[in-house]
């Protein structure tokens, strides 16, 4: 059954579902829809011929019931680079209803350039989906749990697609977590190592940061761990943790170093999320929000000339 009914959200909206889209600068949305098109259309459209450029209009149907839609004003710029537009039904945030076929928007423009848009579009849309939804069910099972802590991604992300990632990150309601390696210092094993030590890396990195950007360092033990927070990092992550050592763990260092802040890492699965959650702990931070994080399912359709028009609320 197709439905068109848009689906009002029980909980109030957070506060990051409702800013995330005026976060996004508009001349890297657009130059990202050009590199899209161009990818995927690098010189003749044989299949254009076919159509012609009449006036058409196809509906954006979504076959994943209860998906967060997320990526929006992506799609929209994909299609405005064609000569199209777009009327959205639902909007970044929304749950889309639970009919198998919901109606979620509308585009409409010349036949050619519309089917040039399609899958650029889609698949924009169908990742960007995917990962918003996961992460809604990620802060969502920690809200039940009542952990305060923040959920949070990676910087395993697609390469070239960071910003469309990083955004449903935000339109999920999770952490986006450092975006780049600009943004925040992340001392890796590989850094203590090549450096000598946590204390040697750690004042190399704050010499050049200064006090605009915190300072992680990941850490194997509590010792590490110890170190780290004596050399002035900002945040310890302690990586590869099992729970019950986790909790040990970083309720010894919060103990004596309760200003700290305290990342867990690696390993963590939606399925075992909750067996991190902790006082201690105020961050957890999943590589599978982006890396093999399921899609939701988009198609859109033309419609045929008779039943082009206005889009009427079905009953």
């Amino acid at each position: 059954m197709l439905s068109v009914h848009r689906m009002e959200v029980s909980q109030k909206m957070v506060p990051s579902r409702q800013i995330a889209a005026h976060s996004l600068p508009p001349h890297a949305v657009a130059q990202l829809a050009k590199a899209w098109l161009a990818e995927d259309t690098p010189n003749f459209d044989p299949a254009g011929v076919c159509v012609g450029s009449r006036e058409v209009e196809a509906r954006l149907l979504c076959k994943s019931p209860h998906s967060i839609l997320a990526g929006s004003p992506f799609f929209t710029a994909v299609f405005q680079e064609v000569g199209c537009t777009v009327e959205w039904i639902f909007q970044d945030g929304d749950e889309i209803a639970p009919d198998a076929i919901t109606l979620t928007a509308v585009v409409r423009g010349p036949a050619r350039c519309l089917l040039l848009g399609e899958r650029p579009a889609l698949n924009c849309l169908a990742r960007s989906s995917g990962i918003a939804t996961r992460c809604s069910r990620l802060q969502k099972m920690a809200a039940t749990a009542g952990w305060r802590g923040e959920v949070a991604g990676t910087r395993k992300t697609t390469p070239g697609f960071r910003l469309v990632e990083k955004y449903a990150m935000m339109v999920g309601a999770v952490s986006t977590h450092r975006h780049d390696l600009s943004g925040m210092v992340m001392l890796k094993d590989n850094h203590v190592w090549a450096s000598g030590s946590i204390t040697e890396a750690v004042k190399a990195a704050r010499a050049v940061c200064g006090f605009s950007s915190k300072i992680e360092v990941e850490c194997r033990s509590i010792e590490e761990a110890v170190e780290a927070a004596k050399a002035g990092a900002d945040i310890v992550m302690l990586d590869n943790f099992q729970p019950k050592a986790l909790h040990v763990a970083a309720a010894a260092v919060k103990q004596e170093f309760p200003h700290l802040l305290i990342e867990a890492s690696g390993g963590v699965t939606p399925e075992n999320i909750a067996d991190y959650f902790s006082p201690c702990v105020d961050i957890i931070s999943l590589g599978c929000i982006t890396q093999g994080c399921p899609v939701v399912d988009f198609s859109l359709k033309v419609q045929r000339p008779n039943l082009a028009g206005k889009i009427h609320p079905l009953p």
